[in-house]
């Protein structure tokens, strides 16, 4: 499998990096839940404060995530403290897999990995990183030859197919980052409406897989296509013909 069914164990030598603070109530849904959305946005947080805390982290501040997995295997409620993770399960010279394991003060847990590619912030293409920078990522993890290789190849169906439903996801400028990207975390919002619908996915562990193709930007007519088959739950992001990200949803 391309993805594990079971992502990688903490390692057993060096100390991840580790941060934390309170699940505020705009991170949460009417259920008190931990949303989709607001675990992307942790993961960029702490990706940020991790690049605060390492050699040569000023040096690479430029990154592009193609897939996250969001296994939520307790949910994380209103009023906890969250305790953040963070190390690499995986790298070449110019792209990484960083696991990031919160774990909530009352027993909520998810874990999470995220593949993610360097990018030169002067040349936009994918860069190398530093010796300095991947000293402590490698000694984290055996897997020094990381390749990519897409999980969610399905094409979207089309809008007439039995079981499929289509909505409209309409982009705010609050949604745009300083690219002119849709930010990642605006992705999971999506996902968290289609799943609005689907309770008895979110009641029990729940693995979230999301891959990005292309970029959304503003003034993108974005729609939502699902289909449901079974306990899984299949969701493209679709502008015109194009899939600019797919996500699946599935009980673990």
């Amino acid at each position: 499998m391309v993805i594990p069914s079971v992502l990688p164990e903490r390692p057993p030598a060096g100390t991840p990096f580790e941060t934390g603070w309170p699940v505020r109530l705009a991170d949460t849904d009417g259920d008190q839940r931990l949303r989709l959305d607001a675990i992307a946005r942790y993961l960029q947080d702490i990706g940020f404060e991790h690049l605060d805390a390492v050699e040569d982290g000023d040096s690479h501040r430029g990154w592009v995530v193609r897939r996250t997995v969001i296994d939520v295997l307790k949910p994380i409620q209103f009023g906890e403290r969250v305790t953040l993770r963070r190390w690499c399960s995986g790298l070449s010279n110019r792209w990484c897999n960083m696991r990031v394991q919160i774990c909530g003060s009352s027993g909520g847990l998810v874990e999470t990995e995220a593949f993610l590619i360097h990018f030169g912030t002067e040349s936009g293409v994918p860069a190398r990183m530093s010796d300095r920078f991947m000293e402590p990522m490698l000694a984290s993890t055996t897997e020094h030859r990381l390749r990519w290789k897409a999980a969610l190849t399905d094409p979207a169906p089309a809008a007439d197919t039995t079981g499929v439903q289509v909505r409209p996801f309409p982009l705010r400028i609050t949604d745009i980052d300083m690219l002119d990207h849709v930010n990642n975390s605006v992705y999971l919002s999506g996902v968290e409406e289609v799943l609005a619908d689907h309770d008895d996915l979110k009641s029990g562990a729940h693995r979230a897989i999301i891959e990005y193709a292309k970029p959304l930007r503003s003034g993108d007519l974005v729609e939502l296509v699902a289909q449901r088959e079974g306990s899984i739950l299949d969701i493209w992001f679709a502008v015109g013909d194009e899939t600019h990200a797919v996500t699946k949803v599935l009980p673990i």
